[in-house]
Protein backbone atom coordinates (compact mmCIF):
# COMPACT_ATOMS: atom_id res chain seq x y z
CA UNK A 1 0.00 0.00 0.00
CA UNK A 2 1.22 3.50 -0.86
CA UNK A 3 2.20 5.84 1.93
CA UNK A 4 -0.90 7.81 3.02
CA UNK A 5 -1.28 11.47 2.25
CA UNK A 6 -2.50 14.14 4.63
CA UNK A 7 -6.07 15.24 3.97
CA UNK A 8 -8.13 18.15 5.26
CA UNK A 9 -10.84 16.50 7.35
CA UNK A 10 -13.24 19.45 7.20
CA UNK A 11 -13.11 19.68 3.41
CA UNK A 12 -13.67 15.92 3.09
CA UNK A 13 -16.74 15.99 5.36
CA UNK A 14 -18.24 18.97 3.52
CA UNK A 15 -17.55 17.39 0.11
CA UNK A 16 -19.29 14.18 1.21
CA UNK A 17 -22.17 16.21 2.71
CA UNK A 18 -21.63 14.85 6.23
CA UNK A 19 -21.58 18.44 7.55
CA UNK A 20 -22.41 21.84 6.09
CA UNK A 21 -19.99 24.67 5.37
CA UNK A 22 -21.57 26.67 8.22
CA UNK A 23 -21.07 23.80 10.67
CA UNK A 24 -17.44 23.49 9.59
CA UNK A 25 -16.86 27.22 10.11
CA UNK A 26 -18.41 27.07 13.58
CA UNK A 27 -16.38 23.95 14.49
CA UNK A 28 -13.14 25.59 13.30
CA UNK A 29 -13.86 28.62 15.51
CA UNK A 30 -14.47 26.34 18.50
CA UNK A 31 -11.31 24.37 17.67
CA UNK A 32 -9.19 27.53 17.71
CA UNK A 33 -10.63 28.48 21.12
CA UNK A 34 -10.25 25.06 22.75
CA UNK A 35 -7.23 23.58 20.98
CA UNK A 36 -9.02 20.22 20.60
CA UNK A 37 -8.98 18.18 17.41
CA UNK A 38 -11.56 19.07 14.76
CA UNK A 39 -13.12 15.62 14.78
CA UNK A 40 -13.67 15.76 18.55
CA UNK A 41 -15.26 19.23 18.26
CA UNK A 42 -17.63 18.01 15.54
CA UNK A 43 -18.73 15.02 17.65
CA UNK A 44 -19.15 17.03 20.86
CA UNK A 45 -21.36 19.59 19.09
CA UNK A 46 -23.51 16.95 17.41
CA UNK A 47 -22.52 17.90 13.86
CA UNK A 48 -21.30 14.37 13.03
CA UNK A 49 -20.85 11.00 14.73
CA UNK A 50 -17.55 9.18 15.09
CA UNK A 51 -18.76 6.54 12.62
CA UNK A 52 -19.70 9.17 10.02
CA UNK A 53 -16.28 10.80 10.27
CA UNK A 54 -14.39 7.49 10.08
CA UNK A 55 -16.45 6.26 7.12
CA UNK A 56 -15.86 9.53 5.29
CA UNK A 57 -12.10 9.14 5.76
CA UNK A 58 -12.36 5.52 4.57
CA UNK A 59 -14.15 6.58 1.37
CA UNK A 60 -11.68 9.40 0.72
CA UNK A 61 -8.62 7.13 1.16
CA UNK A 62 -10.28 4.08 -0.43
CA UNK A 63 -9.58 1.90 2.61
CA UNK A 64 -12.00 -0.22 4.66
CA UNK A 65 -13.87 1.01 7.75
CA UNK A 66 -13.81 -1.60 10.54
CA UNK A 67 -16.25 -1.83 13.47
CA UNK A 68 -13.95 -3.17 16.19
CA UNK A 69 -16.90 -4.12 18.35
CA UNK A 70 -18.04 -6.77 15.89
CA UNK A 71 -14.90 -8.52 14.72
CA UNK A 72 -13.10 -11.60 15.99
CA UNK A 73 -9.31 -11.31 16.26
CA UNK A 74 -6.51 -13.32 17.82
CA UNK A 75 -4.76 -11.50 20.69
CA UNK A 76 -1.37 -12.83 19.57
CA UNK A 77 -1.76 -11.05 16.22
CA UNK A 78 -2.84 -7.79 17.86
CA UNK A 79 0.21 -7.94 20.14
CA UNK A 80 2.55 -7.90 17.13
CA UNK A 81 2.41 -4.18 17.80
CA UNK A 82 3.69 -3.39 21.33
CA UNK A 83 1.13 -1.81 23.64
CA UNK A 84 3.08 1.42 24.02
CA UNK A 85 3.22 1.85 20.25
CA UNK A 86 -0.46 0.94 19.84
CA UNK A 87 -1.58 3.50 22.43
CA UNK A 88 0.77 6.23 21.22
CA UNK A 89 -0.21 5.99 17.55
CA UNK A 90 -3.80 4.81 18.14
CA UNK A 91 -3.43 1.71 16.00
CA UNK A 92 -3.94 -2.07 16.25
CA UNK A 93 -2.99 -5.04 14.08
CA UNK A 94 -6.04 -6.97 12.88
CA UNK A 95 -4.63 -9.48 10.39
CA UNK A 96 -1.23 -10.96 9.56
CA UNK A 97 -1.35 -11.80 5.85
CA UNK A 98 1.25 -13.15 3.42
CA UNK A 99 1.19 -9.79 1.65
CA UNK A 100 1.61 -7.84 4.89
CA UNK A 101 -0.36 -6.80 7.96
CA UNK A 102 -3.74 -5.06 8.21
CA UNK A 103 -3.50 -2.21 10.71
CA UNK A 104 -6.52 -0.23 11.89
CA UNK A 105 -5.88 3.39 12.86
CA UNK A 106 -8.04 6.11 14.33
CA UNK A 107 -6.20 8.59 12.08
CA UNK A 108 -4.82 6.81 9.00
CA UNK A 109 -3.65 10.17 7.62
CA UNK A 110 -0.97 10.46 10.33
CA UNK A 111 2.12 9.95 8.17
CA UNK A 112 4.57 9.94 11.09
CA UNK A 113 2.57 7.23 12.89
CA UNK A 114 2.39 5.16 9.69
CA UNK A 115 6.16 5.32 9.20
CA UNK A 116 6.83 4.32 12.81
CA UNK A 117 4.41 1.37 12.61
CA UNK A 118 6.10 0.13 9.42
CA UNK A 119 9.47 0.41 11.18
CA UNK A 120 8.28 -1.59 14.21
CA UNK A 121 6.46 -4.32 12.25
CA UNK A 122 9.03 -4.56 9.41
CA UNK A 123 6.26 -5.57 7.01
CA UNK A 124 4.06 -4.04 4.37
CA UNK A 125 1.23 -2.23 6.15
CA UNK A 126 -2.31 -2.07 4.77
CA UNK A 127 -4.57 0.43 6.49
CA UNK A 128 -8.13 0.45 7.79
CA UNK A 129 -9.92 3.16 9.77
CA UNK A 130 -11.70 2.76 13.12
CA UNK A 131 -13.43 5.11 15.57
CA UNK A 132 -11.43 6.56 18.45
CA UNK A 133 -13.73 5.32 21.22
CA UNK A 134 -13.97 1.76 19.87
CA UNK A 135 -10.19 1.67 19.50
CA UNK A 136 -9.69 2.68 23.15
CA UNK A 137 -11.97 -0.11 24.40
CA UNK A 138 -10.33 -2.62 22.06
CA UNK A 139 -6.81 -1.77 23.25
CA UNK A 140 -7.88 -1.99 26.92
CA UNK A 141 -9.42 -5.40 26.25
CA UNK A 142 -6.46 -6.95 24.42
CA UNK A 143 -3.50 -5.28 26.07
CA UNK A 144 -3.96 -6.34 29.68
CA UNK A 145 -1.20 -5.14 32.00
CA UNK A 146 -0.10 -8.71 32.67
CA UNK A 147 3.21 -8.27 30.81
CA UNK A 148 3.93 -5.08 32.75
CA UNK A 149 3.03 -6.77 36.05
CA UNK A 150 5.24 -9.76 35.26
CA UNK A 151 8.16 -7.50 34.29
CA UNK A 152 7.81 -5.44 37.49
CA UNK A 153 7.58 -8.65 39.53
CA UNK A 154 10.82 -9.88 37.92
CA UNK A 155 12.43 -6.52 38.63
CA UNK A 156 11.40 -6.69 42.29
CA UNK A 157 12.63 -10.29 42.53
CA UNK A 158 16.04 -9.26 41.17
CA UNK A 159 16.19 -6.35 43.61
CA UNK A 160 15.49 -8.66 46.53
CA UNK A 161 18.22 -11.02 45.33
CA UNK A 162 19.03 -14.30 46.92
CA UNK A 163 20.19 -12.87 50.25
CA UNK A 164 17.87 -12.05 53.12
CA UNK A 165 16.99 -8.35 53.33
CA UNK A 166 15.07 -6.16 55.72
CA UNK A 167 11.59 -6.31 54.20
CA UNK A 168 10.24 -3.79 56.70
CA UNK A 169 12.79 -1.24 55.57
CA UNK A 170 11.93 -1.83 51.92
CA UNK A 171 8.20 -1.62 52.57
CA UNK A 172 8.42 1.56 54.62
CA UNK A 173 10.14 3.64 51.95
CA UNK A 174 6.90 5.29 50.95
CA UNK A 175 8.58 8.24 49.26
CA UNK A 176 10.28 6.07 46.64
CA UNK A 177 7.51 6.19 44.08
CA UNK A 178 9.67 4.40 41.55
CA UNK A 179 10.44 1.47 43.86
CA UNK A 180 9.51 -1.79 42.09
CA UNK A 181 7.11 -2.85 44.85
CA UNK A 182 5.15 0.41 44.54
CA UNK A 183 5.10 0.30 40.74
CA UNK A 184 4.04 -3.34 40.83
CA UNK A 185 1.08 -2.57 43.10
CA UNK A 186 0.15 0.39 40.91
CA UNK A 187 0.12 -1.83 37.81
CA UNK A 188 -1.93 -4.49 39.60
CA UNK A 189 -4.57 -1.89 40.55
CA UNK A 190 -4.58 -0.36 37.05
CA UNK A 191 -5.03 -3.77 35.43
CA UNK A 192 -7.86 -4.66 37.82
CA UNK A 193 -9.64 -1.38 37.12
CA UNK A 194 -9.11 -1.75 33.38
CA UNK A 195 -10.86 -5.13 33.24
CA UNK A 196 -13.57 -4.25 35.77
CA UNK A 197 -12.37 -6.60 38.52
CA UNK A 198 -14.13 -6.62 41.88
CA UNK A 199 -11.36 -8.38 43.85
CA UNK A 200 -7.60 -8.91 43.70
CA UNK A 201 -6.10 -12.10 45.20
CA UNK A 202 -2.40 -12.36 46.08
CA UNK A 203 -1.64 -15.97 47.01
CA UNK A 204 1.72 -17.63 47.80
CA UNK A 205 2.19 -21.25 46.72
CA UNK A 206 5.09 -23.63 47.28
CA UNK A 207 6.96 -22.38 44.20
CA UNK A 208 5.19 -19.26 42.87
CA UNK A 209 3.27 -16.17 43.90
CA UNK A 210 -0.07 -16.14 42.10
CA UNK A 211 -2.02 -12.96 41.42
CA UNK A 212 -5.64 -13.41 40.34
CA UNK A 213 -8.54 -11.01 39.71
CA UNK A 214 -12.28 -11.66 39.94
CA UNK A 215 -14.20 -10.42 36.89
CA UNK A 216 -18.00 -10.76 36.87
CA UNK A 217 -17.79 -13.26 39.72
CA UNK A 218 -15.16 -15.54 38.13
CA UNK A 219 -11.45 -15.64 39.03
CA UNK A 220 -8.82 -15.21 36.29
CA UNK A 221 -5.05 -15.56 36.69
CA UNK A 222 -3.40 -12.19 36.12
CA UNK A 223 0.21 -13.29 36.52
CA UNK A 224 2.57 -15.58 38.41
CA UNK A 225 5.85 -14.39 39.91
CA UNK A 226 8.75 -15.37 42.14
CA UNK A 227 7.30 -16.19 45.57
CA UNK A 228 10.06 -14.14 47.24
CA UNK A 229 8.28 -10.91 46.32
CA UNK A 230 5.20 -11.93 48.33
CA UNK A 231 6.39 -10.62 51.72
CA UNK A 232 7.31 -7.24 50.20
CA UNK A 233 3.88 -6.87 48.61
CA UNK A 234 2.02 -7.96 51.75
CA UNK A 235 4.13 -5.69 53.94
CA UNK A 236 3.40 -2.69 51.74
CA UNK A 237 -0.33 -3.48 51.75
CA UNK A 238 -0.33 -3.81 55.54
CA UNK A 239 1.21 -0.37 55.85
CA UNK A 240 -1.40 1.07 53.50
CA UNK A 241 -4.19 -0.65 55.48
CA UNK A 242 -2.76 0.50 58.84
CA UNK A 243 -2.20 -3.06 60.05
CA UNK A 244 0.41 -4.49 62.38
CA UNK A 245 3.29 -5.37 60.04
CA UNK A 246 4.96 -7.48 62.72
CA UNK A 247 1.93 -9.76 63.16
CA UNK A 248 2.08 -12.67 60.72
CA UNK A 249 0.25 -15.35 62.69
CA UNK A 250 -3.25 -13.89 62.88
CA UNK A 251 -5.75 -12.67 60.26
CA UNK A 252 -6.00 -8.89 59.91
CA UNK A 253 -8.43 -6.54 58.16
CA UNK A 254 -7.74 -3.06 56.90
CA UNK A 255 -8.95 -0.40 54.57
CA UNK A 256 -7.36 2.29 52.41
CA UNK A 257 -8.14 4.52 49.46
CA UNK A 258 -6.11 4.62 46.25
CA UNK A 259 -6.39 6.89 43.26
CA UNK A 260 -6.06 5.03 39.98
CA UNK A 261 -6.50 6.66 36.56
CA UNK A 262 -8.29 9.67 38.07
CA UNK A 263 -10.70 7.36 39.94
CA UNK A 264 -10.88 7.01 43.71
CA UNK A 265 -11.05 3.36 44.77
CA UNK A 266 -11.99 2.30 48.30
CA UNK A 267 -10.02 -0.90 49.02
CA UNK A 268 -11.04 -3.40 51.69
CA UNK A 269 -8.04 -5.56 52.60
CA UNK A 270 -7.98 -8.95 54.28
CA UNK A 271 -4.71 -10.72 55.11
CA UNK A 272 -4.56 -14.24 56.52
CA UNK A 273 -1.65 -16.60 57.30
CA UNK A 274 -1.54 -19.61 54.94
CA UNK A 275 0.79 -22.55 54.44
CA UNK A 276 3.42 -20.70 52.42
CA UNK A 277 3.21 -17.20 53.87
CA UNK A 278 0.38 -14.69 53.93
CA UNK A 279 -2.50 -14.38 51.46
CA UNK A 280 -4.15 -11.03 50.74
CA UNK A 281 -7.52 -10.32 49.16
CA UNK A 282 -8.56 -6.80 48.22
CA UNK A 283 -12.18 -5.89 47.51
CA UNK A 284 -12.32 -2.89 45.18
CA UNK A 285 -15.20 -0.51 45.81
CA UNK A 286 -15.16 2.11 43.09
CA UNK A 287 -16.99 5.29 43.99
CA UNK A 288 -19.76 5.76 41.46
CA UNK A 289 -23.22 7.14 41.19
CA UNK A 290 -25.83 6.67 43.88
CA UNK A 291 -27.11 3.11 44.22
CA UNK A 292 -30.83 3.05 43.45
CA UNK A 293 -33.33 0.24 43.26
CA UNK A 294 -34.04 1.14 39.64
CA UNK A 295 -30.49 0.34 38.55
CA UNK A 296 -30.22 -2.96 40.42
CA UNK A 297 -31.96 -4.81 37.56
CA UNK A 298 -35.02 -5.92 39.55
CA UNK A 299 -37.90 -6.58 37.08
CA UNK A 300 -40.57 -3.88 37.12
CA UNK A 301 -43.34 -5.99 38.67
CA UNK A 302 -41.05 -7.36 41.41
CA UNK A 303 -39.60 -3.89 42.01
CA UNK A 304 -43.06 -2.39 42.57
CA UNK A 305 -43.93 -5.08 45.12
CA UNK A 306 -40.56 -4.67 46.91
CA UNK A 307 -41.00 -0.89 47.08
CA UNK A 308 -44.40 -1.37 48.73
CA UNK A 309 -42.75 -3.56 51.37
CA UNK A 310 -39.96 -1.13 52.26
CA UNK A 311 -42.41 1.76 52.55
CA UNK A 312 -44.34 -0.07 55.28
CA UNK A 313 -43.94 1.68 58.68
CA UNK A 314 -42.72 -1.46 60.43
CA UNK A 315 -41.78 -5.07 59.83
CA UNK A 316 -38.77 -7.18 58.86
CA UNK A 317 -37.66 -7.42 55.22
CA UNK A 318 -34.96 -9.98 54.44
CA UNK A 319 -32.68 -10.23 51.41
CA UNK A 320 -31.15 -13.69 51.05
CA UNK A 321 -28.53 -15.31 48.88
CA UNK A 322 -24.92 -16.53 48.93
CA UNK A 323 -21.89 -14.29 49.37
CA UNK A 324 -21.40 -12.07 46.33
CA UNK A 325 -25.00 -12.21 45.13
CA UNK A 326 -25.63 -8.46 45.39
CA UNK A 327 -27.61 -8.43 48.65
CA UNK A 328 -25.85 -5.33 50.00
CA UNK A 329 -26.41 -3.44 46.75
CA UNK A 330 -30.14 -4.17 46.92
CA UNK A 331 -30.35 -3.03 50.55
CA UNK A 332 -28.35 0.14 49.84
CA UNK A 333 -30.76 0.84 46.99
CA UNK A 334 -33.64 0.49 49.44
CA UNK A 335 -31.95 2.85 51.91
CA UNK A 336 -31.35 5.42 49.16
CA UNK A 337 -35.06 5.38 48.36
CA UNK A 338 -36.05 5.72 52.02
CA UNK A 339 -33.43 8.35 52.84
CA UNK A 340 -34.96 11.77 53.51
CA UNK A 341 -34.66 14.49 56.18
CA UNK A 342 -37.81 13.17 57.87
CA UNK A 343 -36.48 9.63 58.30
CA UNK A 344 -33.86 8.51 60.83
CA UNK A 345 -31.84 5.60 59.39
CA UNK A 346 -29.25 3.61 61.34
CA UNK A 347 -27.14 0.76 60.00
CA UNK A 348 -24.81 -1.75 61.65
CA UNK A 349 -22.52 -3.49 59.17
CA UNK A 350 -19.42 -5.65 58.99
CA UNK A 351 -17.87 -3.99 57.12
CA UNK A 352 -19.40 -0.68 56.02
CA UNK A 353 -19.02 -1.11 52.26
CA UNK A 354 -20.19 2.28 50.99
CA UNK A 355 -20.58 5.55 52.81
CA UNK A 356 -24.14 6.78 52.40
CA UNK A 357 -24.71 10.51 52.97
CA UNK A 358 -27.39 11.35 55.51
CA UNK A 359 -27.37 7.85 57.02
CA UNK A 360 -25.75 6.89 60.33
CA UNK A 361 -23.57 3.83 59.74
CA UNK A 362 -21.87 1.79 62.47
CA UNK A 363 -18.97 -0.59 61.85
CA UNK A 364 -18.93 -3.80 63.91
CA UNK A 365 -15.75 -4.09 66.02
CA UNK A 366 -15.49 -7.46 67.78
CA UNK A 367 -12.25 -6.46 69.57
CA UNK A 368 -14.10 -3.90 71.67
CA UNK A 369 -17.29 -5.98 71.89
CA UNK A 370 -19.21 -3.76 69.44
CA UNK A 371 -21.31 -6.60 68.02
CA UNK A 372 -24.46 -6.56 65.91
CA UNK A 373 -26.57 -7.27 68.99
CA UNK A 374 -24.94 -4.56 71.11
CA UNK A 375 -25.30 -1.96 68.35
CA UNK A 376 -28.94 -2.93 67.83
CA UNK A 377 -29.75 -2.49 71.50
CA UNK A 378 -28.20 0.97 71.39
CA UNK A 379 -30.08 1.81 68.18
CA UNK A 380 -33.44 1.39 69.91
CA UNK A 381 -32.50 4.29 72.20
CA UNK A 382 -31.66 6.49 69.19
CA UNK A 383 -35.30 6.89 68.02
CA UNK A 384 -34.77 5.34 64.55
CA UNK A 385 -37.38 4.86 61.82
CA UNK A 386 -35.38 2.42 59.70
CA UNK A 387 -32.68 -0.02 60.85
CA UNK A 388 -30.34 -2.01 58.61
CA UNK A 389 -28.65 -5.06 60.12
CA UNK A 390 -25.79 -6.18 57.88
CA UNK A 391 -26.37 -9.85 58.61
CA UNK A 392 -28.43 -12.07 60.91
CA UNK A 393 -25.64 -14.15 62.44
CA UNK A 394 -26.89 -15.33 65.81
CA UNK A 395 -29.97 -15.77 67.98
CA UNK A 396 -29.47 -12.59 69.99
CA UNK A 397 -29.23 -10.39 66.87
CA UNK A 398 -32.27 -12.08 65.30
CA UNK A 399 -34.41 -11.65 68.42
CA UNK A 400 -33.57 -7.96 68.87
CA UNK A 401 -34.21 -7.28 65.16
CA UNK A 402 -37.57 -9.09 65.24
CA UNK A 403 -38.68 -7.21 68.35
CA UNK A 404 -37.62 -3.91 66.78
CA UNK A 405 -39.72 -4.77 63.71
CA UNK A 406 -42.64 -5.54 65.99
CA UNK A 407 -42.43 -2.23 67.86
CA UNK A 408 -42.73 0.29 65.06
CA UNK A 409 -39.45 0.08 63.15
CA UNK A 410 -38.74 -1.05 59.60
CA UNK A 411 -35.84 -3.50 59.79
CA UNK A 412 -33.83 -4.59 56.75
CA UNK A 413 -31.32 -7.42 56.92
CA UNK A 414 -29.60 -10.25 55.03
CA UNK A 415 -29.55 -13.98 55.58
CA UNK A 416 -27.62 -16.81 53.93
CA UNK A 417 -30.25 -19.19 52.55
CA UNK A 418 -30.74 -20.87 49.18
CA UNK A 419 -34.13 -19.33 48.45
CA UNK A 420 -36.84 -17.12 49.91
CA UNK A 421 -39.02 -19.97 51.18
CA UNK A 422 -36.29 -21.45 53.42
CA UNK A 423 -35.46 -18.18 55.22
CA UNK A 424 -38.13 -18.62 57.89
CA UNK A 425 -36.88 -22.11 58.76
CA UNK A 426 -33.35 -20.71 59.05
CA UNK A 427 -34.52 -18.08 61.57
CA UNK A 428 -36.39 -20.72 63.59
CA UNK A 429 -33.21 -22.83 63.62
CA UNK A 430 -31.46 -19.80 65.11
CA UNK A 431 -34.01 -19.77 67.94
CA UNK A 432 -36.58 -17.21 66.74
CA UNK A 433 -40.03 -17.98 68.25
CA UNK A 434 -42.70 -18.74 65.61
CA UNK A 435 -45.12 -16.13 67.02
CA UNK A 436 -42.45 -13.42 66.74
CA UNK A 437 -41.68 -14.37 63.13
CA UNK A 438 -45.38 -14.43 62.20
CA UNK A 439 -45.89 -10.95 63.67
CA UNK A 440 -42.73 -9.31 62.29
CA UNK A 441 -41.67 -10.85 58.96
CA UNK A 442 -43.33 -9.11 55.98
CA UNK A 443 -41.20 -10.08 52.97
CA UNK A 444 -38.19 -12.05 51.72
CA UNK A 445 -36.21 -11.30 48.56
CA UNK A 446 -33.86 -14.03 47.29
CA UNK A 447 -31.34 -13.16 44.61
CA UNK A 448 -28.40 -14.34 42.53
CA UNK A 449 -26.11 -12.74 39.96
CA UNK A 450 -25.62 -14.15 36.47
CA UNK A 451 -23.08 -12.98 33.92
CA UNK A 452 -24.57 -11.16 30.95
CA UNK A 453 -23.60 -12.21 27.45
CA UNK A 454 -21.20 -9.89 25.68
CA UNK A 455 -23.29 -7.90 23.16
CA UNK A 456 -20.40 -7.88 20.69
CA UNK A 457 -19.80 -11.63 20.38
CA UNK A 458 -23.02 -13.33 21.52
CA UNK A 459 -24.43 -15.60 18.84
CA UNK A 460 -27.11 -18.25 18.54
CA UNK A 461 -25.78 -21.74 19.25
CA UNK A 462 -27.52 -25.12 19.68
CA UNK A 463 -28.22 -26.41 23.17
CA UNK A 464 -25.85 -28.98 24.64
CA UNK A 465 -27.34 -32.32 25.82
CA UNK A 466 -26.96 -31.21 29.45
CA UNK A 467 -28.76 -27.92 28.75
CA UNK A 468 -31.59 -29.80 27.00
CA UNK A 469 -32.06 -32.05 30.02
CA UNK A 470 -32.15 -29.05 32.37
CA UNK A 471 -34.69 -27.23 30.16
CA UNK A 472 -36.83 -30.34 29.59
CA UNK A 473 -39.79 -29.15 31.73
CA UNK A 474 -39.96 -25.89 29.76
CA UNK A 475 -39.37 -27.61 26.40
CA UNK A 476 -42.19 -30.07 27.19
CA UNK A 477 -44.48 -27.07 27.73
CA UNK A 478 -43.73 -25.69 24.27
CA UNK A 479 -40.57 -23.61 24.75
CA UNK A 480 -38.53 -23.61 21.53
CA UNK A 481 -35.03 -25.08 21.74
CA UNK A 482 -33.85 -22.62 19.08
CA UNK A 483 -32.46 -19.13 19.59
CA UNK A 484 -30.42 -19.57 22.78
CA UNK A 485 -27.12 -17.67 22.73
CA UNK A 486 -23.55 -18.08 23.93
CA UNK A 487 -20.61 -15.68 23.77
CA UNK A 488 -17.66 -16.83 21.66
CA UNK A 489 -15.24 -14.34 23.31
CA UNK A 490 -13.78 -11.11 21.94
CA UNK A 491 -11.55 -8.19 23.05
CA UNK A 492 -14.60 -6.30 24.33
CA UNK A 493 -15.20 -8.97 27.01
CA UNK A 494 -11.59 -10.06 27.59
CA UNK A 495 -12.40 -13.21 25.60
CA UNK A 496 -14.76 -14.58 28.26
CA UNK A 497 -18.02 -14.26 26.30
CA UNK A 498 -19.57 -12.26 29.15
CA UNK A 499 -19.68 -8.56 30.02
CA UNK A 500 -21.25 -7.38 33.27
CA UNK A 501 -23.77 -9.08 35.53
CA UNK A 502 -27.53 -9.14 35.97
CA UNK A 503 -29.57 -9.92 39.07
CA UNK A 504 -32.05 -12.79 39.28
CA UNK A 505 -34.74 -12.22 41.91
CA UNK A 506 -37.68 -13.91 43.62
CA UNK A 507 -39.86 -12.05 46.12
CA UNK A 508 -42.05 -13.74 48.73
CA UNK A 509 -44.57 -11.50 50.47
CA UNK A 510 -45.90 -12.85 53.77
CA UNK A 511 -49.69 -12.82 53.63
CA UNK A 512 -52.17 -13.90 56.32
CA UNK A 513 -52.04 -17.57 55.24
CA UNK A 514 -48.25 -17.74 55.38
CA UNK A 515 -48.19 -15.83 58.68
CA UNK A 516 -50.59 -18.39 60.16
CA UNK A 517 -48.34 -21.26 59.07
CA UNK A 518 -45.35 -19.45 60.59
CA UNK A 519 -47.24 -19.04 63.85
CA UNK A 520 -47.91 -22.78 63.93
CA UNK A 521 -44.19 -23.44 63.73
CA UNK A 522 -44.63 -26.01 60.93
CA UNK A 523 -41.75 -25.07 58.64
CA UNK A 524 -42.53 -27.85 56.13
CA UNK A 525 -46.08 -26.62 55.52
CA UNK A 526 -44.82 -23.03 55.31
CA UNK A 527 -42.18 -24.01 52.74
CA UNK A 528 -44.69 -25.86 50.57
CA UNK A 529 -47.19 -22.97 50.71
CA UNK A 530 -44.45 -20.45 49.93
CA UNK A 531 -43.36 -22.47 46.89
CA UNK A 532 -46.95 -22.54 45.61
CA UNK A 533 -47.20 -18.77 46.05
CA UNK A 534 -43.94 -18.29 44.12
CA UNK A 535 -44.97 -20.62 41.27
CA UNK A 536 -43.85 -19.12 37.94
CA UNK A 537 -41.73 -16.44 39.64
CA UNK A 538 -38.96 -18.47 41.28
CA UNK A 539 -35.23 -17.97 40.79
CA UNK A 540 -35.34 -20.89 38.35
CA UNK A 541 -38.12 -19.27 36.31
CA UNK A 542 -36.37 -15.90 36.22
CA UNK A 543 -33.05 -17.47 35.19
CA UNK A 544 -34.75 -19.32 32.33
CA UNK A 545 -36.44 -16.08 31.25
CA UNK A 546 -33.10 -14.27 31.04
CA UNK A 547 -31.67 -17.11 28.92
CA UNK A 548 -34.71 -17.05 26.61
CA UNK A 549 -34.36 -13.27 26.20
CA UNK A 550 -30.67 -13.65 25.31
CA UNK A 551 -29.47 -11.71 28.34
CA UNK A 552 -27.41 -14.66 29.58
CA UNK A 553 -26.48 -18.17 28.51
CA UNK A 554 -28.26 -21.35 29.55
CA UNK A 555 -25.06 -22.43 31.34
CA UNK A 556 -25.18 -19.29 33.53
CA UNK A 557 -28.91 -19.74 34.16
CA UNK A 558 -28.22 -23.31 35.27
CA UNK A 559 -25.52 -22.13 37.65
CA UNK A 560 -27.80 -19.55 39.27
CA UNK A 561 -30.75 -21.92 39.54
CA UNK A 562 -28.69 -24.81 40.89
CA UNK A 563 -27.53 -22.62 43.78
CA UNK A 564 -31.16 -22.28 44.85
CA UNK A 565 -32.10 -25.92 44.19
CA UNK A 566 -29.23 -27.60 46.08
Amino acid sequence: MARPEKIRLGDVLVAQKVISQAQLADALDRQRQSGRKLGRVLVENGYASEEQISMAIARQMNIPFVDLRRIQVKPDIVRLLPEQTARRFRAVVLENRDSGVLVAMADPTDIFAYDEIVRVLKKTVELAVVTESALGQFIDGVYRRTDEISELARSLSEELGSEAIDISQLASTGAAEDAPVVRLLQSIFEDALQVGASDIHIEPTDIRLQIRVRIDGVLHVSTEADRRIGPALIQRLKLMGEMDIAEKRLPQDGRFVVRVQQKQIDVRLSVIPVQYGESAVMRLLAGGGEVTLENTGIPAETLERFQRLIHRPNGLVLVTGPTGSGKTTTLYGALSELNSPEVKILTVEDPVEYRLPGINQVQVAEKIDLTFARALRAFLRQDPDVILVGEMRDQETALIALRAALTGHLVLSTLHTNDAASAAARLMDMGAPPYLLASSLIGIMAQRLVRKLCPMCAEVMPLTPTERIWLKPELDKGLSAEGFKRGRGCPHCNFTGYKGRQGVFELLEIDATLAGLLNSGNTKLFYEAAKRKLAGRTLHDEAVRLAVEGVTSVAEAMRAAHQSED
